[in-house]
């Protein structure tokens, strides 16, 4: 059918009936007082059929009914009214009925009527509109404010209109909760969702012709009124008064009622527009304070959960007297300081029972206090101790509402209202806990978002190692700074590892992507990389094991890594490369920064792709910079820009390494567009003087033993560690004494180095590293390494091309 354009708005009033689950009317509208005649205040809790007494239907009309209905009902009769009123249809029904009434002029009122089932947590179990059908069908021609009439003797009926492009259905949307003032705007919301789901009501015409019901019907009685108030002031122009009739008195209450429902959905329009704009906790709570003082109240003081404000969990249940309520925000016109000394920002209390405020927070329910007499304020501030608040709330207005969010009580806002203002009522606490949903809402998406972030922080923290800012021959200072993309957490990581032979293994690896996938992808495959590292495998190896292995966990294990080795004694490094960008290297004999020309590889868990690694001569003092990409990377700059930078900044000169880091990070992270995390590892490569190092060849006999023990000896009392001389000549001895037993010949290697500590090795042939085990009385072996891991400050075993390294720790002063 056509959308003829033709509206019998401005002048057929709409009726809106609400019928809860026991059959009686809930809510009864001014259009539904006009057409059938009882006052709100008479008919609500009536049973619907008493106010509604059907006297038949139209059967000219039952034809066009039933094609309304959406089909179903196969006879080609729709329900009537009465049987829709007593709870008879579980669909959407329309029709056309005379209803017996003497409370209008005539006898019998022609309706065309409308009802949907609701469903819902309500008590709502039918919503009925009617419209006055006599009205449609008048004689042709135009009312005086030029709306057109239905041609006379036309048929028409009520009928729906699914998936319509009626911009009606934004009008009925808009109108509909103007028409049911008493609910609140959830209820309405939710009322009308189901009415546009259901089907659009709509008028079908003989002709066929449809028209869309909008809900100016309901409310265009204002155009009615505006009427007779000219006409009384041209009467009184004239000097004819005009007698004031019971209708125009229930005109005025409806129109006061209008105008402050009008002014509650722009308040909370309006102030859900301000709040949420920030997924900051502190800013959001401002936000709902701000927005209520002071159009809505005097004073809002915001309370929440300690565990809310800390980003914790809380216990499950309803709060009670020992739960600790943190003040967040306190907003009001009183003068400055009044509220500081007794009610600070930033304390946390618990609030006693017999008190409004732990009937709102249990509850969850709000609570309407209008006037706080001089008797309850005293005995509210009595269940308070040390501290006197009578006169803060004494002769007040309050209302406490709950910041709820998933039937939970994250907090709630005390609003007072000075004397003089007007006092609230049963609309404000509407109101009042309509705005509270809102901001619990907000704020329960900002509790979320700051626990999570706080959740990933933690994981990300906990997956960074904690870097010994000095290694054997070497110093090392790392930074790494968070990405700026919500979420915050990477793949991005540092690490060094204590390897045999005063070496030091250097990691830093990139996990592509962000978030906690990509930050738990990072923890394994660092576990990984240390795992391999204690094998002492050589980069090359270790990286095309690694790569094997992040093609197992998955294809979307993806990550770029540089993993380097460095030996203090030797004054070399051992580098490989996988797909990451390359280190930088800083001579200290000129202060020249280079990037190192290295082969780039695959990234991990591409596969197929071969590793190659290459040695590096370096000084001592020369300084290897390495970092991921988020660094040097920037959108719609070329990366060579940021490498130029990352050489220029390396190579200035600094009084520290965490000086030289943070240069680095000045000059690089404080570009714009930033987004990815970033990791930095910065190492100075001081090496060990070969005066610092002593190693012996000793023979595969038992008599050598003896021998180990008073070479080192006279070698640490020439270094003057005579300290831990007796401690190192019993470790010594156990493990020359193993590698002289258990090595399948060959020669046995000993070698001390002093660097900050006291590293001893022992190298054999035999390649089966040594375990601890238990001795008992009469066992003969067993009790060395026990000695050994009792005595040294750290201990351990790998394989080598040859055979076996065991090393032993001491400290190289005493006390360490």
């Amino acid at each position: 059918m056509a959308d003829t354009g033709r509206s019998p708005q401005g002048r057929v009033p709409l009726a809106v009936v609400v019928v809860d689950q026991a059959g009686r009317v809930s809510h009864w509208s001014a259009g539904a007082r006009r057409l059938f005649g009882p006052d709100r205040q008479d008919a609500v809790g009536r049973p619907a059929a008493d106010l509604l007494p059907v006297s038949g239907a139209l059967p000219q009309e039952r034809d066009l009914t039933a094609r309304a209905a959406f089909g179903a009902y196969d006879d080609g009769l729709g329900p009537d009214l009465e049987e829709t009123l007593g709870g008879r249809t579980a669909y959407p029904a329309a029709g056309r009925a005379r209803l017996d009434t003497s409370a209008v002029p005539r006898d019998r009122i022609d309706v065309l009527w409308w009802a949907y089932p609701l469903v819902g947590p309500g008590p709502e179990r039918l919503l009925v509109l009617a419209a006055d059908a006599q009205k449609l069908s008048g004689d042709p021609g135009t009312d005086p404010d030029g709306t057109a009439k239905p041609v006379a003797g036309e048929r028409i009926a009520p009928g729906f209109a699914l998936h319509t492009d009626f911009a009606a259905a934004d009008e009925l949307a808009r109108g509909l909760p103007e028409i049911l003032p008493s609910m609140s705007v959830r209820e309405s919301a939710r009322i009308v969702s189901q009415i546009l789901e259901l089907g659009y009501p709509v008028l079908e015409f003989s002709q066929h012709d449809r028209v869309p019901v909008t809900a100016d019907w309901g409310v265009s009685r204002r155009a009615e009124r505006k009427a007779r108030r000219a006409e009384a002031a041209r009467g009184a122009a004239a000097g004819v008064p005009s007698p004031r009739t019971s209708a125009e008195d229930a005109d005025e209450a409806e129109d006061l009622e209008y105008v402050a429902v009008r002014e509650r959905l722009e308040f909370l329009n309006e102030v859900s527009g301000r709040i949420g704009s920030s997924l900051d906790l502190s800013r959001t709570i401002v936000e709902v304070s701000k927005a209520v003082v002071p159009r809505f109240t005097d004073v809002a003081g915001t309370y929440l959960r300690e565990q809310v404000v800390a980003g914790e969990g809380f216990p499950e249940g309803p709060p009670d007297e020992t739960t600790m309520w943190h003040r967040v925000a306190v907003e009001h016109t009183d003068e400055p300081g009044r509220w500081d000394d007794v009610v600070p920002v930033g304390e946390s209390m618990p609030f006693p029972a017999h008190t409004p405020f732990f009937q709102c927070m249990t509850t969850g329910d709000p609570v309407l206090v209008p006037y706080i007499s001089q008797e309850m304020g005293n005995g509210i501030a009595s269940q308070f101790e040390k501290r006197d608040i009578r006169p803060l709330i004494t002769h007040r207005s309050m209302l406490v509402v709950p910041l709820k969010a998933r039937n939970v009580v994250l907090g709630f806002m005390i609003l007072l209202r000075h004397q003089g203002r007007q006092l609230f009522n049963d609309m404000d606490r509407v109101t009042g806990a309509e705005l509270a949903a809102r901001a619990g809402l907000v704020l329960d998406n900002a509790r979320m978002y700051t626990y999570q972030e706080s959740v990933a922080e933690t994981l990300q923290d906990s997956m960074l190692p904690h870097i010994e800012p000095h290694m054997p021959g070497c110093d090392i200072a790392t930074r790494y700074l968070p990405g700026t993309l919500l979420g915050r957490v990477g793949g991005d990581w540092f690490d060094s590892i204590k390897l045999p032979g005063a070496r030091t293994a250097l990691v830093v690896g990139d996990v592509m992507g962000h978030g906690l996938n990509s930050a738990a992808m990072m923890g394994q495959l660092r576990t990984a990389v240390q795992t391999m590292a204690a094998l002492d495998l050589p980069p090359a190896q270790l990286l095309r094991n690694l790569c094997d292995l992040a093609q197992r966990l998955g294809e979307h294990y993806l990550a770029t890594c540089l993993y380097a080795v460095y030996d203090p004694i030797v004054g070399e490094l051992h580098l490989a490369n996988a797909g990451h960008i390359p280190p930088v290297i800083v001579r200290a004999a000129d202060g020249r920064s280079d990037l190192l020309d290295l082969p780039t590889g695959a990234p991990i868990g591409v596969g197929g792709v071969p590793f190659e690694s290459v040695r590096l001569p370096v000084a001592p003092g020369d300084r290897l910079v390495m970092c991921t990409d988020g660094l040097v990377e920037v959108r719609g700059e070329d990366i060579g820009v940021g490498l130029a930078t990352l050489c220029e900044s390396a190579a200035h000169p600094a009084a520290s390494m965490d000086d030289a880091c943070d240069t680095i990070i000045r000059s690089l992270a404080g570009r714009g567009g930033r987004k990815d995390d970033v990791a930095l590892l910065m190492v100075r490569m001081s090496g060990i003087e070969s005066a610092d190092v002593a190693q012996w060849e000793l023979a595969q006999e038992p008599a050598e033993v003896p021998r180990a023990r008073g070479l080192v000896r006279d070698r640490l009392a020439l270094w003057g560690l005579t300290d831990v001389g007796y401690a190192a000549e019993l470790l010594v001895g156990e493990l020359v004494a193993n590698a002289v037993r258990h090595a399948r010949g060959g020669r046995v290697h000993l070698r001390l180095v002093r660097s900050g500590t006291l590293l001893c090795e022992v190298e054999d042939t035999d390649p089966t590293l040594p375990t601890l085990r238990s001795a008992g009385p009469g066992d003969e072996c067993g009790r060395g390494l026990r000695v050994v891991a009792h005595l040294a400050r750290e201990w351990g075993a790998s394989r080598t091309a040859t055979g076996k390294t065991v090393w032993f720790e001491l400290g190289a002063r005493p006390g360490l």
